[in-house]
């Protein structure tokens, strides 16, 4: 088909779900911008306050972020199996609400590590809405072959909130001076949220009942619906306990568990390594981890948007995500070279941008093995149950983002002197990681089996 007929057939068919999936971009990325605030902030929390800051040790540091991961791993859980009880329209507001305003309170908690430690898990109580609502509404409104890509989209949104928050953040930490600054970037990020909900609210509503979607892209939704006769049906919902008999949902809940680690390390750990690898200042950290995201961005939306060419070309859908996702695993291996090409003994002043290559190509590979491992669900499960196994699921990734980040906190500690070796170490695991876990989810599911109920 031309460029120009495909272009006919989108305009006739209606695009309306485009504008939703923008919506859960931008929630998306704001999701992300507040989660990420404290990672531009560990330099000050962790140096002595004989020099103005909290006196926190990396180990405290990693406390904080795996307290605020750990919570959000378990109301996943219970997220979940709320949206697919009130929908997502309502679901995802309330989640935004909290985790801004809890953003917003983390300013008024002053430096006492227990504090932080309340504060950020209740802001990890209103995050952890954010994926089981956006995956069950691609589900609602997206047919299975561009699933990926939607998701991809809308999960590039990780990628642009964390832009935000390397540009927002340091930027507020020198116009205000570190000690208002770290208040201020709770403050500001936190009430940027609030500006959605007007956008939400006028804009959402289920493709079934929504004035603004025409027939013709009501029926291209569920085009894919009937390629499958042993798809559950849409109108049957398995109770929660026992989505645990299924060998798709731990299929899920493995890859999830050992990846989604990796992105944590990115997030929280990345300024804290260009600052003990390169002895990058906060100013200096902003252009490479902007680089970083924005680069995984391009990597998300392309890797979202292969199983769709393969099978527009006549590959199975569970066929098309596993290729994909294969394909995808094997780029994180060049981290192993993140720490090689990072020695500046070696390569002098090119190793800062040598090393911050290596580790664009692990951020984007993780960014577009998730946009793939989310929509297995959708692929496998009833409509009524994704946002229950998208949280279990999410949940297990928050297990492996607690444990790897408490591994990069104990390393950090243990090499004080040789922060190298700690990220050797990290990156290692980073590299392996997904290659394991495709493994994992293979033996576990080898052909596409529906859940059938």
């Amino acid at each position: 088909m031309s460029q120009q007929a495909t272009t006919n057939a989108e305009s006739a068919i209606g695009r309306f779900r485009w504008v939703i999936c923008a919506l859960l971009f931008f929630a998306t990325s704001i999701n992300y911008m507040d989660r990420q605030v404290i990672s531009y902030l560990k330099e000050f929390f962790c140096r002595p306050t004989a020099q103005g800051g909290f006196g926190w040790s990396n180990s405290d540091f990693a406390y904080l972020t795996s307290a605020f991961t750990a919570f959000y791993a378990g109301v996943t859980v219970l997220a979940g199996w709320f949206i697919d009880k009130i929908g997502t329209k309502i679901g995802l507001a309330l989640s935004l609400i909290v985790w801004s305003i809890c953003g917003i309170a983390n300013a008024f908690v002053g430096g006492l590590l227990r504090m932080h430690i309340i504060v950020r898990s209740a802001f990890a109580i209103g995050e952890g809405g954010n994926f089981p609502a956006s995956i069950k509404t691609v589900a609602e409104w997206f047919p299975k072959r561009e699933r990926a890509l939607a998701t991809a989209v809308f999960n590039a949104g990780s990628n642009g909130g964390a832009m935000m928050a390397a540009l927002l953040v340091p930027a507020i930490m020198v116009r205000y001076g570190d000690a208002q600054g770290w208040k201020m970037a709770f403050v500001i990020t936190g009430a940027m949220g609030f500006p959605w909900l007007i956008f939400w609210f006028w804009l959402y509503n289920p493709p079934s009942r929504h004035d603004r979607v025409s027939e013709a892209e009501r029926a291209y939704i569920r085009i894919d619906d009937d390629l499958t006769a042993s798809q559950a049906d849409d109108a049957t919902k398995i109770s929660w306990w026992k989505l645990f008999r299924y060998r798709q949902l731990w299929s899920f809940f493995v890859g999830k568990l050992m990846t989604d680690g990796v992105w944590w390390f990115y997030l929280f750990w990345l300024p804290d390594y260009l600052n003990k690898q390169f002895h990058m200042t906060k100013e200096q950290v902003m252009l490479p981890t902007f680089i970083v995201y924005g680069v995984a961005i391009v990597g998300s939306i392309y890797g979202g948007s292969i199983p769709k060419k393969l099978i527009e070309r006549g590959m199975t859908v569970y066929k098309a995500r596993m290729t994909t996702m294969f394909i995808i695993a094997c780029f994180p291996l060049l981290v192993l070279l993140t720490q090689f090409f990072g020695d500046v003994q070696r390569f002098g002043g090119a190793a800062a941008m040598l090393a911050v290559a290596m580790i664009c190509v692990g951020a984007t590979a993780h960014q577009a093995w998730s946009a793939n491992l989310f929509t297995t669900v959708s692929d496998m499960f009833p409509k009524k149950n994704i946002a229950s196994v998208t949280g279990i699921g999410t949940m297990a990734g928050g297990i492996g983002g607690v444990l790897v980040q408490l591994l990069a906190g104990k390393l950090t500690d243990a090499f004080l002197r040789a922060p190298q070796t700690a990220y050797l170490i990290m990156f290692v695991v980073c590299a392996l990681s997904y290659l394991v876990a495709w493994v994992l989810m293979k033996i576990l599911v080898p052909q596409h089996r529906p859940v059938a109920v």
